[in-house]
C-alpha cells in the first residue's frame, strides 16, 4: 500500500474496498498540494462522488471544489483542532508571560510579564480551533469575543460578533488569535489599522494562514512598540526566509507550521477517514463537509 498505508488501513477500518479509481465512488486524496494531478483523476473517473482531502486548509484545492459542485467534498476540517488550539495557547503564555525574550539572554535581567488571568481575547474563527481554544482558556477567566462569518453561537465565547464588528471587537484587545479559513474575504484581514485597534502591549497569534497578515505591517507595528509581540506558527511567505526581519525581534516566537505535526495528524486523520468511511456506507451525513461557495 506505500508509504502513506495508513490511509488505506483507516479506510479499510471503516468498511471500505480498496479498487482501482475506475471502480470506486469515494476518494481519499493523500496530497495536501496537486490540484492538477486530482483534476485529471476526476475527469477520468467520473463515477467518483465523493472526495476526501486530508488536511483542513483546502487552498490549493478551491477552484477545483468549485468547479465540481455535484460532488461532496470533505476535508480535515476540526481534525487538528486540540493540538493548534494547544499551541496557541502556549503562544499567548509565552508572549504574555516574557519568555521569548528571556530564552534569548546571556545574563540575568529585570523583571517583566503580565497575567493572561482575565485578558480581553479576541479569537477570529469560529470553527473547532476556536471552540477548543476557548475550552483552554475557561481556568483563565479571559474576556472572550469571536469574530465569524455568521455570527452565530460558538461554545465558551462571552458573545460572538460577525467581521462587519470586527475593528469594534478589536478596540483594546489584550490578544488576537487568528483561527480561521484563507478566503479572499480574510487575505490581509489584519493590516497596521486594526493592529493599532489593539491594547498597548497586546499580542498576536496566527495559527492559521500567513496570508491573513500584512506581514509588513506587522514589522512595522513590532518596530515602534504599538504591540507586545506575536507568536507565529504561520508566516507570508512560507517558509519565512533566513534574515527576514521577524526573526530579529526577540518578542516574536516562530514556529515552522507544526500546530498539527505528522505525528499529531495521522491518529487524527485516520479516525476521521474511518468514520467518514462508514457514514458514507450507511448514507449519514459526513464529517468537515466543503462548502464550494465559501472556499472552506
Amino acid at each position: 500500500m506505500g508509504a502513506r498505508s495508513w490511509l488505506a488501513e483507516a479506510a479499510v477500518a471503516g468498511g471500505a474496498e480498496l479498487v482501482d479509481p475506475s471502480q470506486a465512488e469515494g476518494l481519499v486524496w493523500a496530497s495536501p498540494a496537486a490540484p492538477d494531478e486530482l483534476a485529471a483523476l476526476l475527469e477520468a473517473n467520473p463515477q467518483l462522488r465523493w472526495v476526501q482531502l486530508p488536511w483542513a486548509g483546502i487552498e490549493p484545492y478551491v477552484e477545483l471544489v468549485a468547479s465540481h459542485p455535484d460532488r461532496t467534498w470533505t476535508c480535515g476540517k476540526g481534525v487538528y483542532a486540540e493540538p493548534v488550539a494547544e499551541l496557541a495557547l502556549m503562544f499567548l503564555l509565552a508572549g504574555f508571560r516574557g519568555l521569548g525574550i528571556y530564552g534569548r539572554a546571556s545574563s540575568w535581567g529585570l523583571p517583566q510579564g503580565r497575567n493572561l488571568l482575565g485578558a480581553k481575547v479576541v479569537v477570529a474563527g469560529g470553527g473547532g480551533i476556536a471552540e477548543a481554544f476557548l475550552r483552554l482558556l475557561v481556568p483563565f477567566g479571559c474576556d472572550t469575543t469571536v469574530v465569524r462569518r455568521t455570527g452565530a453561537p460558538v461554545d465558551g465565547a462571552d458573545r460572538v460578533v460577525t467581521f462587519e464588528q470586527l475593528d469594534e471587537a478589536l478596540h483594546g484587545a489584550d490578544a488576537l488569535v487568528l483561527a480561521l479559513a484563507l478566503t479572499p474575504e480574510t487575505h490581509h484581514l489584519i493590516d497596521r489599522r486594526r493592529l493599532d485597534l489593539l491594547a498597548e502591549g497586546a499580542w498576536l497569534v496566527n495559527v492559521a494562514r500567513g496570508a491573513h497578515v500584512v506581514t509588513d505591517d506587522l514589522v512595522a507595528a513590532l518596530d515602534d512598540g504599538t504591540i507586545g509581540g506575536a507568536g507565529l506558527d504561520v508566516t507570508d511567505p512560507e517558509p519565512l526566509p533566513d534574515r527576514h526581519p521577524l526573526w530579529a525581534f526577540r518578542n516574536v516566537l516562530i514556529t515552522p507550521h507544526v500546530g498539527n505535526t505528522p505525528e499529531m495528524a495521522v491518529p487524527l486523520l485516520s479516525a476521521r477517514i474511518t468514520e467518514n468511511v462508514r457514514r458514507w456506507g450507511a448514507g449519514e451525513a459526513l464529517l468537515g463537509p466543503v462548502d464550494p461557495a465559501a472556499g472552506y
